[in-house]
């Protein structure tokens, strides 16, 4: 889980919510436009879908195996 999520931030983890594919995940998962997804939108989202990212997590760590 953590390996994706540290390739997934590359060149942006300290300020995930700027991340170009970050901000094409949630808008193709919500709908969100990724020009105005800002980090208030972003840590609510994460926050809102939390369950479901965590599935997401374990499911890319088990595919990677």
């Amino acid at each position: 889980m953590l390996r994706f999520l540290w390739q997934a931030t590359r060149g942006y983890r300290l300020h995930p919510w700027r991340s170009p594919y970050l901000l094409w995940r949630i808008e193709t998962y919500s709908g969100l436009h990724a020009d105005s997804i800002g980090a208030r939108d972003f840590w609510r989202f994460v926050w809102r879908n939390r369950s479901d990212l965590r599935r997401f997590l374990r499911w890319s760590a088990r595919m990677r195996r």
